[in-house]
Parts: structure tokens; sequence; C-alpha cells
């Protein structure tokens, strides 16, 4: 690309990232969006593909063909693993371990956040997050394959211990994880196996707030605790998640310190996220300092105080307290790309980032979910209507939004979920014999 025009770099893909390289399609300028995948990722149906209801390309679009029409742009496989801030230079690293350098006149960094486990690492390797594609497979496999193995055990403790799925977080992600659990288990495998009874799988919610869902109003919060009780979800309010192993999962009751250990094969964490790696080494470059999350404080216009030339947009960055949201990613994108086409054009005031509140929607079970914007509160099966037409609008690609509306129809129509092959991550595991 030609390098007398101003160059942008756009870190990640995500929701902010795009929305920022289509404000700049027709600008003046030069981008280079840089990811570490080849894909964006539509994360807030993540969880359907992580329970077999849609496939992993079904939320996921090659970012090279949704910007295939970008005469300005390039598109760039890598993570940015270090910056120069007074060459404006990054150092980005390619998937065999090689780097390469990238020069930007305007940096905008929209790499998104990754799971948290609050100091609890070791939780990782039995309670997977769902911040990813892999992540969604990985969480597949467990759920499939516990109802695979209850299937040939004789013990009942250990059956039981197999088909009991715990879920750490009550916020949307954990609500929508336990309820489609449940749903598997009583709508998906009904009359599938021989030896179990799937629908007597026991779907722990381990939540430390006094409510699940507690972003949204109490009325909607209480809708969503009735039907996950009707769904069979059993919900623990008030309790930390403090021990998780091959086997089990430990809770400490907030009140009183109380200990419960639940035998459980398959925990599942949604509790909470944190910035990525890149974001700490950005705050030093940068001198900025990061909140407890890691985010990076940000000016008006979005942009870094002291470096009006580096921007940072999404869950990344901190600004007036908004909400880690697709909407507020997508809004601020766009803005920081406004801001930058009004600064190439000469503009030096530069407009305040204002959010515009569109409300937020969570998926509790078919036929029930809950929408909050503003005065406006649905549930129940309105709920789930307008839920359904909001995820739908915002799928990236005609083929996506027309291919999960007949999936969706179909599940309506037949209770089946096809998206349910287990996966072992990468070749030469899977041509092992098990146990090996």
């Amino acid at each position: 690309m030609a390098t007398s025009r101003p160059r942008v770099v756009v870190i990640g893909a995500g929701f902010a990232g795009m929305h920022c390289v289509r404000r700049l399609k027709n600008e003046p300028v030069d981008v280079t969006v840089v990811d570490r995948g080849t894909s964006h990722l539509f994360q807030p149906l993540l969880y359907q593909c992580a329970t077999g209801l849609l496939s992993e390309g079904a939320i996921s679009s090659p970012i090279r063909h949704l910007t295939r029409r970008h005469k300005n742009l390039d598109v760039v496989l890598g993570e940015a693993s270090d910056i120069d801030v007074d060459a404006r230079e990054l150092t980005v690293d390619r998937i065999d371990g090689s780097s390469f350098h990238l020069s930007y006149d305007h940096l905008v960094v929209a790499a998104g956040m990754r799971t948290a486990y609050r100091g609890n690492e070791a939780f990782a390797a039995h309670a997977p997050g769902m911040k990813t594609l892999d992540d969604a497979l990985s969480i597949r496999r467990k759920i499939m394959a516990a109802f695979e193995m209850a299937e040939t055990i004789t013990d009942p403790e250990e059956q039981r211990s197999w088909l009991t799925f715990a879920v750490a977080g009550g916020g949307p992600t954990g609500v929508e994880l336990a309820g489609q659990i449940r749903e598997v288990a009583t709508l998906a495998l009904e009359r599938e196996f021989d030896a179990i009874d799937p629908a007597q799988a026991r779907v722990l919610l381990l939540h430390g707030g006094d409510r699940v869902l507690p972003s949204f109003s109490p009325k909607l919060s209480a809708s969503a605790q009735r039907t996950l009780d009707e769904l069979g979800v059993e919900t623990h309010l008030g309790v930390h998640v403090t021990g998780v192993g091959e086997n089990f999962v430990e809770t400490t009751r907030k009140a009183d310190g109380d200990k419960q250990t639940y035998p459980a094969r398959t925990t599942l964490w949604t509790t909470g996220v944190e910035a990525v790696p890149f974001a700490t080494t950005l705050a030093r470059a940068l001198g900025a300092e990061q909140d407890r999350g890691g985010r990076i404080p940000v000016g008006p216009d979005l942009s870094v105080p002291g470096h009006p030339d580096v921007f940072v947009c999404g869950d990344m960055s901190s600004y007036r307290d908004l909400a880690g949201v697709a909407e507020v990613a997508m809004q601020g994108g766009r803005h920081a790309g406004a801001v930058i086409a009004e600064t190439v054009a000469g503009q030096t005031d530069r407009s305040p980032f204002k959010y515009r509140d569109l409300g937020t929607a969570a998926y509790i079970a078919r036929r029930h979910a809950i929408v909050q914007s503003g005065p406006l509160q649905l549930s129940g099966f309105l709920g789930w209507v307008a839920w359904g037409v909001i995820h739908i609008a915002f799928l990236a690609g005609v083929r996506n939004r027309m291919g999960t509306v007949m999936t969706w129809g179909a599940t309506l129509l037949t209770d089946s979920r096809r998206e349910r092959a287990i996966t072992y991550g990468d070749p030469e595991t899977a041509r092992q014999p098990y146990g090996r």
C-alpha cells in the first residue's frame, strides 16, 4: 500500500475494530487491520455454538470477505506484541513465531478482553471460559462427552457427577449457558439414550450476587429467575467459586464462609473478563494507568490522554463506566473512525463520544428472553421475539443471518441440534488412542 496518505492501524477485528474500518472506508487514508484470527466473531451467540445450536461458521465471518470492497484496507494475520510510541511503530508477531513492524499515524486499539480467573489461573484447566471459538468448541466437547460418559458408567454416584454441570457467574453469559444446557438435556437429547435419562442432568448456576442478571432491572431479573426455575436450573446466590477440580466444584458462601462441594465433571467459567496482555504493554508505553480489569482510560474523543494519535475502543477502554457490551464497542469504533477522518480533513476540534443506549438483551430459554432499553422492558415471548430481531440485525453477512434464522426455525420444529460433533483440538491428539 502507498504510504503517502495517513496510515491507520486497527488492532482487533471485533465490533469496535470493524465499525472503525467501515467508517474509514471512503476516507483518504490507508488502513491496516491486525487480528490474531481470520474471522470477525459474533460473541453474543457464542453460547449457542457451545451448546450445539449453531455452527462456528454461523457466528463468524472472514475478515477479508467482510472488507473485500474496502479499496484502502489491508488485512494482517498477527498479534501486536510491542509498541514504540516515539517512532509510531508496532511489533506484530506471526503465527510461526516470527515478527515484523508496522508504522502508523493513527492507532486504534480494539483488542478486546479475555476470561478472568481473578488469581485462580489453575481453574482454567478444568473450567473453560467463553470468549473465543476455541472456548465454545471446548465447552461443546465437554457437554456432549459428559452425557456419553454417563451412558456407560454403572456407579450411580460417578454417573451423577458426569450429569452435573456447574456454571460460575450469573450474568448474561452464565444464564444463557445454564438455560441452554437444560434445553439440550430435556429436548435435544430426549429419547436418544438407553441407560440414562438426560433430563435428570443437574445444572448449577453459581453467582456471588443477590440476584441473577444484576445489570437488568429487578423486575426483569425476577422474570429470568422464574424461567430458570421452570427449566430446572438450580440457582445458588451469594456464593463464590473457590475450588475447581476434574470432578468437583467448591463454593464458599459470602455471608458466613460456609463451604459446599458438588461432585461435577463439567464446570464452566463466566464470572468476569480482563484486558488482553497487550493492554499492559500499551499502558506502560503510554504512561496510562489501567483499572482493576486492565482497561485503559480514554478521553472524550476516545484517545488516550496525552496521545491524540492513539485510540482505545470497545471492551478494552474505560470511559464513564460504560459496560463492555457490543453496542458500546460498535459506537465507539465508529466514533474513533470519525475523529480520525475529521483530523485528516484538517479539523482541529474533536467531537466527544456520545453513547446512545439502545438497550441490552439476554436469552433465557426458548420463547423466553428479556430486553431492556430505557423505560422499555420486555420479557417472555415478546422479549424473545425482540431478542431474535436484534441479534439477526447485528449478525455480519446476509448468509449468516439467513442460515441462523433457518437453523432456529428447524430447532423449534424438531427440537434437534445438529452441531454436536466432538473435536479434539488438533490432529495429533485426535489420532491417539483413548487413555494415551
